[in-house]
């Protein structure tokens, strides 16, 4: 039996800056729910990490999310959505709805026709072949293109994008033979909505990108809504920041997608 409450925090974790794209659509489409995140900056990224270590980092973060009172458990990292999921929602059990940024992004596009979707991602999330693996599963007549884009996540960490550098990093990527015949294009790493203008801006709109922070944060008002968890008192916000290493670059993201001053605590899990 659930035992969740309306005024309950939505947790939300990811190893940087990337979970934050999900984390301000929530905040956009639900601005009068409490958000507490958790970026894992000591350990990032994620997607060159073993499933051991992404196991292990994912354990102690929900652990301490549902000890932050959380109703929801949000895992805003594609390769730990893909790894580390079910182990995730064994934790929250019937203390807290357990949602992973994969499932809700499947979903929507095999609702739709289109008949050929590029992934790009991590190594992990891509090696997983977890997207195709999902959407064939579901709809076996859609063709699938992945291609791993390690370079990626580290760019943006440190800040290099909407500029020459991202320009050509993206365009060696894209133009590879792989994604040529696709007409859907799934962002499978939650730092990739940062450079969806860039994406958009190679395929000159012939191409329809899937940001999956807009999906995910959708299927969380759904979710909510449908077991009557919604927040109904705007006044109960007061969103909370936790990183595992301070990160200038985080506080500044955090600042930018929010709107105001963040304040952010530094607690590493693993001493």
């Amino acid at each position: 039996m659930f035992t969740m409450k309306k005024k309950q925090a939505i947790g939300v974790f990811d190893s940087g800056i990337g979970g934050l794209t999900v984390a301000h659509q929530i905040h956009k489409l639900m601005p009068q729910e409490r958000i507490v995140y958790f970026g894992d900056t000591q350990h990032l990224p994620y997607g060159d990490k073993s499933p051991e270590a992404i196991l292990k980092f994912s354990t102690a973060i929900t652990e301490f999310l549902l000890e932050q009172d959380c109703k929801m458990i949000v895992v805003a990292c594609n390769t730990a959505s893909a790894i580390a999921f079910n182990k995730v929602r064994e934790l929250c059990g019937d203390i807290a709805i357990a949602i992973n940024v994969i499932d809700p992004v499947v979903e929507d596009v095999c609702s739709k026709t289109e008949d050929c979707i590029g992934i790009i991602g991590t190594k992990n999330t891509i090696q997983s072949d977890v997207y195709s693996k999902k959407i064939k599963a579901i709809k076996p007549e859609l063709k699938t293109q992945s291609m791993a884009t390690p370079l990626l996540v580290p760019m943006i960490e440190e800040g290099f994008y909407q500029n020459k550098i991202s320009e050509t990093i993206l365009e060696n990527y894209l133009e590879d033979p792989a994604l040529q015949a696709i007409n859907k294009l799934i962002l499978g790493c939650t730092h990739y909505p940062l450079i969806e203008e860039e994406i958009e801006t190679y395929y000159q709109n012939k191409v329809t990108i899937v940001n999956s922070a807009r999906i995910v944060s959708l299927y969380i008002q759904k979710q909510l809504s449908e077991k009557g968890l919604l927040q109904d008192d705007i006044s109960e916000k007061n969103h909370q920041f936790y990183l595992s290493d301070f990160t200038n670059s985080f506080e500044q993201s955090a600042q930018y997608f929010f709107g105001e001053k963040i304040h952010l605590t530094e607690v590493n899990l693993w001493e």
